[in-house]
């Protein structure tokens, strides 16, 4: 175990004392698009609940604009909420 602890270390020191290259200003840009891209699929999500109901469950002849369903909605968001973690890890093994 504490050969581990110690090649950690190195790998630690070797990041530290490397030269800035291209490579690390585009993970840089990688990592900052990825997390641009999430927030703004968790931001929109509301948006998209509310014009689902508008166009699938409105009602010809009511003044009112359609929604959905509490449990739709509930299902259109948990799905959102699922993606993102499922795609997070996945793409975090990947870049791993």
């Amino acid at each position: 175990m504490a050969n581990i602890g110690k090649k950690s270390k190195d790998v630690l020191n070797a990041l530290d004392i490397a030269k800035t290259q291209w490579y690390h200003f585009t993970a840089v840009v990688i990592a900052g698009m990825g997390i641009f891209t999430d927030a703004y699929d968790l931001f929109c999500i509301s948006l998209v609940t509310k014009l689902l109901g508008r166009i699938y469950y409105h009602v010809d002849g009511s003044p009112k604009p359609g929604s959905l369903p509490p449990n739709i909605s509930a299902a259109v968001n948990g799905v959102a909420l699922f993606g993102t973690l499922a795609g997070q890890l996945f793409f975090g093994w990947l870049g791993d």
